[in-house]
């Protein structure tokens, strides 16, 4: 207790100033640039006043610069409560703590403090390049808190003693993670923040849209196949329906859970498959054409899409099986044809002819005005590019006959209207086409850039069938990837190139270790814990078993470290076992030596029972109470102490 009453020392003050930036400069990129350039300011007023031994501000100064702080985070976020809002607070009471650093209970606060900030990076990323620097802080704060207590030993000294505690804390760090009860959720549970930017697809598809999301290499998810992996042109991964058109824009109607399983019955040989989702802030769950089965807590809309129980804010697994040659909608409601035919009424005039035309020469026979549409696209040389230029109000007409250019959403918008206008329910889905199987860990993995749109036609006796109208002008896109689709001198985006071999190559071991990261550690979720509990024995436990269990587990741990460290202590302290060899001799001569007694009070008395060893005596204890009590012995004070025990014969 006197301890931590006692002044900040320069060196404590250092010590603190290091923890606060390595635990403050990776927030840097979540704060607004005032707060980062006025805790810097503070920062560096802690080193002036470290290095000049200047006074400490007032408190009266202090207080105004809280009030001044904390007002200023309110009017950023309009509130102080929630994820970024009160780490932007704690960034500046750690600015100005280390200003009123005047004992060392102040720098145990601030270690305690840097503490939590290294958890508040957690709540923005958890990749492992953050996991590693949250490390590093952790061993600086450590050494830190060590420093505030005693500030003697050397920097590097301190370290490796926090690095010590630390390794030794290992352990129950394990334990706690596999047997703690996992919380299902985002870190951070304040609706505001649960609403922050995601990549992904929207729930409306106008001109350009998808080719925007081009332009990301995010990934959107990965995909481990049971079996061999599927042809290149059957990854079609469903995700929005869009059967709604205003005229310029397309947009998902069907939100609600209308099927608990499948309407529909599989046909062709099954594809098992399991699938990690990045969060993307909507309800759609990604699945291969047709969907077989539905994961847990989540349905399928009347327009077949997968949709969970909440929005996926977090990265969410789960496994499916599809039926790629699955029949589904063959008796469709007449309300959902009837969406399915929707157009305005006017609009687009050259393309609204054509289509009447084949009404006329094939009548109500989808398949051949299908046809005829697909001949029609093949005959149009429409160029696929990731730049389309901007188009006027008709925009079906402006695509198809002047521009003749455009990405996957024009080719798919112009196809369903050609064929709403002929009287064939169609509609827009979008989703993802293709992937990159990574061969270092053998998952699929399905990019941003990869996003794509196609069409959906009802034919009596068929029901839904895909078509592609993208493939009919750019089949390399479908058979291939977006890099083989488009011209040399269309900007892709970086991972989307194929020109660099060692780039390619790195990016796969990379992206292996993260997948292997997310899998292992941040997928290490309720579900998984049950499964692993159960393999161990403990089918369904409760907290109090879970209790048990922890307790006998970090108590053996607990017993096993303290009899490493006592075995090692006797075993790498080769002063104290010299003194007892010493104290031994004198054992045998009727001088005892008591574990209270101090070797210089030990010395005294032993040199009255034996005048003549006197001299020796009181130089062995001397150099032993110089080995245990300095703060730095020396080397050679050692090997002196092991000759002079030697040579000593009472």
């Amino acid at each position: 207790m006197a301890r931590l009453n006692r002044p900040v020392s320069r060196r404590q003050a250092w010590w603190l100033l290091a923890t606060a930036l390595a635990a403050g400069l990776p927030l840097t990129p979540q704060l607004p640039l005032w707060l980062s350039l006025a805790a810097g300011a503070a920062f560096s007023w802690r080193a002036a006043l470290t290095l000049r031994q200047w006074h400490l501000p007032p408190r009266w100064l202090l207080v105004l610069l809280v009030i001044g702080g904390t007002t200023g985070v309110f009017l950023q976020y309009r509130t102080i409560l929630g994820r970024t809002p009160g780490i932007a607070l704690l960034v500046v009471f750690l600015a100005l703590k280390l200003l009123e650093l005047r004992a060392a209970r102040d720098a145990v606060a601030t270690a305690l403090l840097c503490y939590f900030l290294v958890l508040g990076q957690f709540l923005f990323t958890q990749t492992i390049p953050t996991a590693l620097l949250a490390c590093l802080t952790v061993l600086i704060t450590t050494a830190a808190l060590l420093a505030a207590s005693d500030d003697r030993p050397k920097p590097q000294q301190q370290l490796r003693r926090a690095g010590l505690m630390l390794t030794q804390a290992l352990p129950f760090m394990l334990l706690l993670f596999v047997l703690f009860p996992r919380v299902q959720g985002p870190l951070w549970g304040i609706p505001q923040d649960r609403v922050s930017a995601v990549s992904g697809l929207s729930d409306t598809m106008s001109p350009g849209s998808i080719a925007q999301l081009s332009q990301s290499d995010a990934i959107a998810f990965r995909v481990k196949f049971k079996d061999a992996l599927p042809p290149q042109s059957q990854l079609y991964w469903r995700g929005p329906v869009m059967p709604a058109f205003d005229g310029r824009s397309w947009r998902v109607t069907q939100t609600l859970a209308a099927y608990p399983e499948v309407p529909y019955a599989g046909l062709g040989t099954a594809v098992d498959y399991e699938v990690t989702l990045e969060p993307h802030g909507k309800f759609w769950l990604f699945a291969l054409e047709l969907p077989a089965t539905l994961p847990a807590d989540s349905a399928l809309t009347s327009d077949y899409q997968s949709i969970a129980r909440q929005a996926v804010r977090n990265r969410v697994r789960y496994t499916q099986r599809a039926w790629p040659e699955a029949i589904a909608g063959a008796n469709e409601t007449r309300g959902m044809l009837r969406d399915a035919l929707a157009l305005p009424k006017d609009g687009n005039p050259r393309i609204r002819a054509i289509s009447a035309a084949w009404r006329t020469q094939h009548g109500d026979d989808g398949a051949a005005i299908l046809a005829a549409a697909e001949n029609f696209f093949s005959q149009q040389f429409l160029i696929y590019t990731l730049n389309p230029p901007l188009l006027g109000s008709d925009i079906v007409d402006e695509f198809l006959f002047d521009t003749r250019r455009g990405f996957c959403e024009h080719f798919a918008a112009a196809f369903v209207f050609a064929l709403r206008a002929a009287g064939v329910p169609a509609r827009v889905v979008a989703g993802y086409q293709g992937g990159e199987v990574n061969p270092v860990d053998g998952y699929l993995v399905v990019r941003q850039y990869d996003a794509h749109a196609w069409a959906e036609a009802w034919i009596a006796g068929r029901g839904w069938v895909r078509i592609d109208p993208t493939a009919i002008s750019a089949p390399s896109r479908i058979s291939s990837n977006l890099a083989a689709a488009v011209s040399a001198g269309e900007g892709l985006p970086f991972l989307a190139r194929g020109d660099l071999a060692w780039l390619k190559e790195l990016r796969y071991r990379l992206d292996a270790v993260t997948n292997g990261w997310n899998q292992r550690v941040l997928g290490y979720n309720p579900q998984r814990q049950r499964d692993l509990l159960a393999g161990l024995g403990l089918n369904e436990p409760d907290w109090r078993s879970m209790t048990a269990v922890l307790s006998v587990l970090c108590g053996g741990v607990m017993l096993g470290l303290t009899g490493w460290i006592l075995r090692n202590r006797m075993r790498v302290d080769p002063a104290l076992a010299a003194w007892r060899r010493f104290t031994a001799r004198l054992a045998r001569r009727g001088i005892a030596w008591h574990a209270w007694e101090g070797p210089l009070a030990f010395a005294t008395r032993a040199a009255r029972q034996a005048p003549l060893h006197a001299e020796s005596i009181v130089a062995i204890a001397a150099l032993y109470a110089r080995l245990r009590y300095e703060p730095a012995p020396q080397a050679k004070d050692l090997v002196e102490l092991k000759a002079k025990i030697a040579a000593f014969r009472p």
